[in-house]
């Protein structure tokens, strides 16, 4: 039997990872401070990760895969001093923020990295993860995989990007929405469940290496476009460019008051990374459409006019087109 170390496990993407391996038949152990349950068939194991013993438990015995999602660059690196002697192969999810420039359309994953923050500097999530990946390639080296999602998207989102715009379109039905201009901009993003089972096999054949985990870039008006087909939308897009959403004080990409997907003209690299490696280690893309439709679902069961992390409330949402309206 496999064993796994999942190092987290109780969240949403690491959840997943350790659902695929329980379903596959192998024995997973996740490690996490507890407060919420572990995926059925697992084991727990409640540790902090700020503590020094945190690895004592886990360390005892050895692991065929270990996996770890943190973004916090000292637990990843104290994982793999504490746990890198007993795995035969490790897989560390970073993500595409790790790139120093977002303006090159197909860039792979050969493109220069962030610079790590200096010590009187903030380090922010992109520099955390390219600092976090250099413990695990500088300790594992070989028996290691550095997998590179974009935005991750599905059921139980906890960013609410992605599913803001198939909710959107649901409950405004027959009235207006709200939308930035879609004129070269576009959207790259993979399920939840399709990166998860990409962990599992990358794990399962020890593969080493660096993959971008990213969907095929898709148009940002087509998107719209299934995702209004998807939620029944039949009221009309009234489209504000950049500068009057920036001068009403409107965000992009994500968080309150934002317009989430939204990105700046000059970012088309973001949304256009190359995912040819993907590809040919076997990574599923699902439609696109079955990806809303999964998104729709579970919007609807969280409610369409909940409080949410990324987004206009449909308030100020009319209230703005009140504004563009005029």
């Amino acid at each position: 039997m496999t064993d796994v170390l999942v190092l987290g496990g109780t969240g949403w993407l690491s959840g997943r990872i350790a659902e695929r391996w329980a379903d596959a038949g192998a024995a997973v152990t996740c490690l996490a401070r507890g407060g919420r349950d572990a995926p059925y068939g697992t084991t727990l194991v409640v540790a902090d990760r700020n503590d020094p013993d945190a690895y004592d438990e886990v360390a005892r015995r050895e692991w065929d895969e270990v996996v770890d999602v943190s973004s916090n660059p000292v637990h990843v690196a104290a994982a793999v001093v504490a746990l890198g002697e007993r795995a035969r192969h490790w897989t560390y999810i970073s993500t595409v923020s790790v790139y120093a420039s977002d303006d090159v359309p197909g860039a792979d994953e050969t493109a220069e990295l962030l610079t790590p923050a200096g010590p009187d500097e903030d380090e922010d999530y992109g520099r955390a993860k390219v600092r976090a990946e250099a413990s695990v390639r500088s300790t594992l080296g070989f028996r290691a995989a550095i997998v590179r999602p974009g935005l991750i998207v599905g059921p139980g989102d906890p960013t609410d990007r992605f599913g803001y715009w198939v909710g959107r379109f649901a409950l405004a039905g027959s009235d207006d929405v709200l939308v930035p201009d879609t004129a070269d901009r576009g959207a790259q993003v993979i399920d939840v469940d399709d990166l998860a089972e990409f962990v599992r096999a990358v794990g399962r054949e020890r593969w080493t290496g660096v993959v971008n985990a990213v969907g095929d870039p898709v148009a940002l008006d087509r998107l719209f476009a299934d995702a209004r087909e998807v939620a029944g939308h039949t009221g009309a897009l009234a489209a504000a460019d950049d500068e009057w959403l920036v001068a009403h004080e409107v965000a992009y990409w994500m968080g309150a008051r934002s317009l989430p997907l939204w990105l700046p003209a000059d970012m088309p690299g973001f949304w256009t990374r190359s995912n040819a490696a993907y590809h040919l280690l076997g990574g599923r893309l699902r439609p696109l459409r079955e990806t809303l439709d999964r998104a729709l679902a579970d919007e609807r069961a969280r409610g369409l006019g909940r409080d949410r992390r990324a987004g206009l409330t449909r308030p100020d949402e009319l209230a703005l087109l009140g504004e563009l309206q005029r």
